[in-house]
C-alpha cells in the first residue's frame, strides 16, 4: 500500500502568482478555506481554524518546513484525530508538499500528503480515499481562486 496521495492541477497563472496564493497566508485562506493566525515562516507553527462549513471547530496547527520560492513549500500537520498508531502515542504528523513547475500557459502545482504508513492498516485505507478527495477539493478551490 501507497504511503502517499498526490495531486495536480495546471493553473493559467504565472508561477509567481501561484506561489503568492500558496505562501500569502491571508491568500491560502481563502482558497483554502482556513483562518490562519499568522504568516507561514520556516521553523515555525502556524495556528486557526477552518472555515469551511461543518469543519468549523476544527483548529489548524501546522509547521512549516521549507519554503524555496517560487517552486516548493512544505508544511507538516498532525494526523487526522483517531488515526494515530497507537492509543496513547505521541500523534504522528503528515507531510504536505508544493511543488510548481512553470508550464507553458501556466503553473503546475502537484500537491503530495504523505504519513499515512504511521496509521492503522485497518483505518489507512478510508482515510487515504477521504484526504483523497479533500485534496481533489482543494485543486478546485485553488483554480477557481486564481481564474476569479
Amino acid at each position: 500500500m501507497t504511503n502517499r496521495i498526490e495531486k495536480s492541477v495546471v493553473l493559467d497563472a504565472p508561477i509567481e502568482r501561484v506561489w503568492q496564493a500558496l505562501t500569502d497566508h491571508e491568500e491560502f485562506g481563502q482558497w483554502f478555506r482556513v483562518k490562519l493566525d499568522g504568516p507561514f515562516v520556516v521553523g515555525q507553527p502556524t495556528t486557526g481554524r477552518m472555515t469551511y462549513p461543518g469543519y468549523n471547530d476544527v483548529k489548524w496547527e501546522s509547521l512549516t518546513e521549507t519554503m524555496d520560492p517560487p517552486r516548493l513549500f512544505v508544511f507538516t500537520w498532525p494526523c487526522p484525530e483517531g488515526l494515530h498508531t497507537a492509543p496513547g502515542a505521541r500523534a504522528s504528523r503528515m507531510r504536505v508538499e508544493f511543488r510548481l513547475e512553470a508550464t507553458a500557459t501556466g503553473t503546475r502545482v502537484t500537491v503530495t500528503e504523505s504519513g499515512f504508513a504511521g496509521m492503522p492498516a485497518d483505518r489507512r485505507t478510508d482515510a487515504m480515499r477521504q484526504i483523497e478527495e479533500g485534496w481533489e477539493e482543494q485543486m478546485r478551490n485553488i483554480k477557481a481562486y486564481l481564474d476569479a
